[in-house]
């Protein structure tokens, strides 16, 4: 039987970017449902080799600066012909993908692996929606904003990770590597930090949050054994000089940065040494590194905005994987392509009530915390559920576009003879 053959467009599966990591584990899961073939058209702002590249007999990736265009995009369907097209990414990025959508569908149909920051509903991005399939929903957020514009090609799909990339080490291990990293600090109580140093992440409000948690560990228990973990670029130029803001708050023996770009090795022992991941983002679409954390069976202290708020809460049972932070305040965002968008901020001080609170759950408790939060997300954000979802989008989307356009391939014509 020939193979589905499948055009992704999304961040270049072998880079290290959110997008990429959720695009190669979409691209591997599909394959190995051996009904599959796929093309990546690979974006990111350079490549050292723009030749194609083979990572195997039914995955290639075409390196592109951006995400294409209509060009390119021409070439490969008159070359590949593909059954059906994935986007994954914001729906900036791909203007040039919905401005020919009736050349695609001439060929093939679209489906969107789609995110969406935070409310109100985004009428503005009908447009978008309009031009494509199918749109596979990563946050529960991301669903319910998106079914009032769309419901009938709507779907909820959340990201998922391989749980042998992240999980829990054993006790003993993450002591011994507490010792190795930390030396004499590895009986201090340690937060994660895992985002890129950019405004939404709110780094510099993340080293003034725990400048004012240490200040209130110390009024209280007579001492601040507390470090930080901060894994990004403190002199990233598109966000905050936090080295200088250390300094400023007088943080050098609380804080420590990890610049260097990490394996997944590497990053599930972060969080295994952590007692807690930190997010106060005032938008966020998902939350990667959340996800990760629970995993570990590290809880999360998040802001409740986005797709962070069903990582945190389990929206059924309402059960928490760590602590809630509730907004204070709400602000209307926007720019001439984005009109609105809300902005969820949480105060410093609250956030640093926040860390205090879970400083005081008992460790016991804690460890009992993160055991519920690994199970949620094994079984909420489950990577065979994720795939089986996505096999089933493509079948549907791929069986509707023939009929609503009533075509036959010229190889599929033969096949009656």
């Amino acid at each position: 039987m020939s193979k589905v053959k499948l055009l992704v467009i999304s961040d270049h599966a072998l880079s290290h970017s959110g997008v990429a990591i959720q695009s190669k584990y979409l691209i591997e899961g599909l394959i190995n449902t051996g009904k599959y073939e796929i093309i990546q058209l690979g974006a990111a702002k350079y490549h050292e080799d723009m030749m194609p590249k083979r990572i195997n007999n039914f995955f290639t990736i075409i390196p592109c600066v951006g995400f294409g265009d209509k060009d390119i995009i021409r070439s490969l369907l008159a070359s590949e012909k593909p059954d059906a097209m994935i986007i994954f990414t914001d729906a900036r990025f791909f203007d040039h993908v919905f401005e020919m959508e009736d050349e695609i569908h001439e060929v093939c149909p679209v489906l969107w692996w789609h995110v969406w920051d935070n409310k109100p509903v985004p009428f503005f991005n009908s447009y978008a929606y309009n031009s494509v399939d199918a749109i596979n929903c990563i946050s529960q957020l991301t669903y319910e904003l998106c079914k009032e514009i769309c419901p009938e090609k709507t779907t909820y799909i959340p990201h998922a990770i391989k749980n042998n990339d992240y999980f829990s080490l054993e006790d003993k291990l993450v002591e011994k590597y507490k010792k190795s990293i930390l030396k004499e600090k590895n009986d201090w109580f340690i937060g994660a930090w895992v985002n890129r140093n950019i405004r939404r992440k709110r780094p510099a409000d993340v080293l003034k949050s725990w400048s004012i948690f240490l200040e209130k560990q110390y009024k209280e228990f007579g001492h601040n054994k507390s470090l930080l973990i901060m894994h990004t670029d403190p002199a990233d130029p598109a966000g905050v000089n936090l080295l200088e803001v250390t300094k400023m708050l007088n943080l050098e023996k609380n804080v420590r940065f990890s610049s260097e770009i990490l394996d997944n090795e590497a990053l599930n022992l972060l969080y295994n040494i952590s007692d807690f991941t930190l997010n106060i983002s005032f938008s966020e679409g998902f939350g990667l590194s959340t996800l990760e954390s629970l995993y570990t069976a590290t809880p999360i202290i998040t802001n409740l905005t986005g797709g962070l708020q069903s990582q945190v809460i389990n929206l059924q049972t309402k059960e928490l994987h760590g602590i809630a932070i509730k907004p204070q305040m709400t602000t209307i965002s926007g720019t001439q392509d984005i009109p609105y968008l809300n902005e969820d901020y949480a105060t410093v001080e609250s956030i640093a009530e926040s860390i205090l609170e879970f400083y005081k759950i008992p460790e016991k408790d804690r460890k009992i915390l993160g055991e519920k939060g690994q199970k949620y997300a094994l079984e909420h954000f489950n990577m065979n559920k994720m795939i089986k979802e996505w096999d089933l989008s493509i079948e549907k989307t791929c069986k509707n576009w023939k009929q609503k356009t009533n075509k036959i391939r010229l190889e599929e014509l033969w096949k009656t003879y």
